[in-house]
């Protein structure tokens, strides 16, 4: 086999096609990985809707990748052939100014799979080695994929919001990140964790693990002010309309996260919103190759399930691909699909 099969965005808001690839020939410090899980981010249907821009096309998109090293160049080490692997999505160079720092997501050489560079929706994916992260083996495949953005990513935001013991959260949106978040600030020790969001079946799972659901829409915020407020609170539906509610309920101290992707503005005055409280708003971009190796020890370990995170699994295969990219630009009932190509 000199091919392997990949799914490919070919223009906005069209269907995605399959396409044969020809295996590439390893460069020094490269690897090829045999997909086994690729999620199915929101990420993916902006770039799918061109929402702020499309990628360059054709691409093959996926940036939540797990699966197993299938080859490797002859210089590797600290991996071998039949190793689990989830795939950090930024490839950084090590040397400029922001990895040296430790902020490889600012990379200034750096790439983003399916994004910049060929992605997870397909058998195989190049990556280099320095971008592998060991997947314990007590972490379910499909969930170490999810890891690799949507999990990672509220990770990253939680602590950049520096939550404290106790405090309260409030998580705007409980899609594959949202579900995440829920579990990650109870397991980093937050107090009350809402979680706000339309869907009745998605405040029902929230609410599963330890979140007070909020039904979302104009009253959302004031629901919240009324049990007390938050100190943190995390924006991931990319709105202007829940960035807006997500200041709404910030108590004195308190930190809003934007996370979600969004080209609209968000309105704030400067006293009453911000200086009369001595609030932030902080952006979240993406998250740190060094935050992987934590986050999957605590699910190992059981600090967090994504059993109900991973709410379906669909084969490589354009049309069914193209169907839940459909529904998440729609902002549907699905929590994370995730493709299995060799299932």
């Amino acid at each position: 086999m000199d091919t392997f099969r990949a799914i490919r965005l070919v223009g906005r808001k069209q269907p995605l096609v399959e396409e044969q690839m020809p295996i590439p020939a390893l460069a020094p410090g490269e690897t090829l990985v045999k997909v086994q899980a690729a999620g199915i981010c929101h990420s993916d249907a902006h770039y799918w809707l061109g929402d702020p821009k499309l990628p360059p096309l054709p691409r093959t998109l996926g940036h939540e990748i797990a699966g197993v090293v299938e080859a490797i160049a002859d210089d590797v080490a600290g991996f071998a052939i039949g190793d689990r692997v989830g795939i950090h999505y930024q490839t950084s160079c090590g040397v400029c100014q922001f990895c040296m720092a430790g902020n490889d997501q600012f990379c200034v050489n750096g790439t983003m799979f399916g994004n910049s560079i060929d992605g997870g929706y397909a058998e195989l994916v190049l990556a280099p080695a320095r971008n592998l992260v060991a997947i314990p083996d007590e972490v379910d495949i499909s969930h170490a994929a999810v890891m690799m953005c949507s999990t990672s990513t509220v990770f990253h935001a939680l602590r950049r919001s520096r939550l404290a013991e106790g405090e309260s959260v409030a998580v705007f949106g409980l899609g594959g990140l949202g579900q995440s978040a829920v579990q990650l600030a109870k397991a980093m020790g937050a107090g009350v964790v809402f979680g706000v969001d339309l869907s009745e079946s998605k405040l029902e799972i929230a609410n599963r693990h330890g979140a007070v659901p909020i039904q979302g829409g104009p009253q959302a915020s004031k629901a919240i002010v009324e049990q007390g407020g938050a100190d943190v609170a995390l924006e991931l539906v990319g709105s202007h309309i829940t960035m807006r509610q997500a200041i709404d309920v910030l108590k004195p101290f308190g930190r809003a996260m934007a996370v979600g992707l969004s080209s609209q503005p968000t309105e704030f005055t400067s006293f009453s919103d911000l200086i009369g409280r001595e609030a932030e708003i902080l952006g979240v971009a993406d998250h740190l190759r060094t935050e992987l190796p934590e986050l999957l020890k605590m699910a190992a370990e059981g600090e967090f399930d994504l059993t109900d995170i991973v709410s379906a699994e669909v084969p490589m295969d354009a049309a069914a691909i193209t169907e839940v990219i459909e529904s998440l630009a729609g902002f549907g009932e699905a929590v994370r699909t995730v493709i299995r190509p060799t299932s």
